[in-house]
């Protein structure tokens, strides 16, 4: 018996959740997110989900707490409501971070894990995570996507001939090396060393960038304070000032924008993973995952999604 696709979202991404939901030829489904004056979430379901094959699209994006909780009532919702399997899709996995231990420290990333599958989480799609060996943590699958090959090839038209890729940290090395072979571009590396979570210095550059216009790349921009840092080396060190920066997810948080926005970027290429407001006074330019994210939404489901394109590689 074939099962009925169903899309539902809590509010992190609503916009690509329904971008998602009209690739496959369908819309989410309706639910209601009730807010107690307490501070509690309330999540009910307007119609039947039994026997449903379930798609809940939510980036644990900030406030992640929040929207992290959201998803877990949303899938514990489904799951009494009689849903066959419940695949939660997260374009932006929170507490990916911390994915291993240092002195009497928590284990985020286990724990995410551990708290979805209480919730009834059958399986989970993520892009980017900021530390692909979270997936030892699941016990359910977790179908890895990357938003690499879309980024290079979006950049790549105006990526001036001298360019250089940077990894802004050796965290970043893996996401610089792949950049580097779709766009044959050489690599450059900066080593850092945080200071606190917002402040981080830098010990030097490793690779050629005198006279190179850099492409800075990483999976995230969280307080941007990596990226600063990296543009600051990298100019120090003899780079053009025709700085491109290109990451995943753009959190944005703190003092991000301001600090972006004094580098004089010419242009900051992201994902909308994560929900961004308007108007930021940035060069943004956004690069979608609706056909990515159905596509494998579509190949989890059994049937081929219309008008969805094959997954980069």
């Amino acid at each position: 018996m074939h099962l009925r696709l169903t899309i539902l979202s809590g509010t992190a991404n609503s916009a690509l959740a329904a971008a998602v939901a009209a690739v496959l030829g369908t819309t989410p489904r309706q639910r209601d997110i009730t807010r107690f004056p307490d501070g509690e979430l309330g999540i009910s379901i307007h119609e039947s989900l039994r026997g449903d094959d379930v798609y809940l699209i939510q980036p644990a994006s900030p406030p992640v707490n929040e929207h992290l909780t959201e998803l877990l009532l949303l899938a514990d919702a489904c799951r009494r409501d009689g849903a066959a399997r419940i695949t939660a899709v997260m374009p932006y996995v929170g507490y990916a971070r911390q994915d291993r231990r240092s002195g009497r420290s928590a284990l985020g990333g286990r724990l995410l894990a551990d708290l979805l599958a209480a919730a009834g989480v059958d399986a989970v799609i993520a892009v980017d995570a900021h530390t692909p060996a979270i997936e030892g943590f699941f016990a359910a699958p977790l179908d890895h996507l990357s938003a690499v090959p879309l980024l290079a090839e979006h950049v790549r038209p105006e990526l001036p001939r001298d360019s250089v890729i940077v990894a802004p940290d050796l965290g970043a090395a893996k996401i610089a090396e792949r950049y580097s072979r779709i766009l044959d571009v050489p690599v450059a590396f900066v080593h850092k060393k945080r200071i606190t979570a917002t402040k981080v210095a830098v010990h030097q550059v490793t690779g050629d960038v005198a006279g190179r216009a850099p492409l800075i790349v990483d999976d995230m921009i969280s307080t941007g304070a990596t990226i600063e840092a990296a543009a600051n080396a990298v100019l120090q060190a003899g780079a053009r000032p025709a700085i491109t920066v290109a990451a995943t997810h753009a959190l944005l948080v703190g003092q991000a924008v301001e600090w972006l926005r004094g580098l004089g970027l010419q242009r900051l290429v992201v994902t909308d993973s994560v929900a961004l407001p308007a108007g930021l006074p940035l060069p943004l330019e956004v690069v979608r995952l609706d056909q990515l994210l159905a596509e494998a939404v579509a190949r989890l489901h059994g049937t081929p999604s219309p008008g969805a394109v094959p997954m980069p590689v």
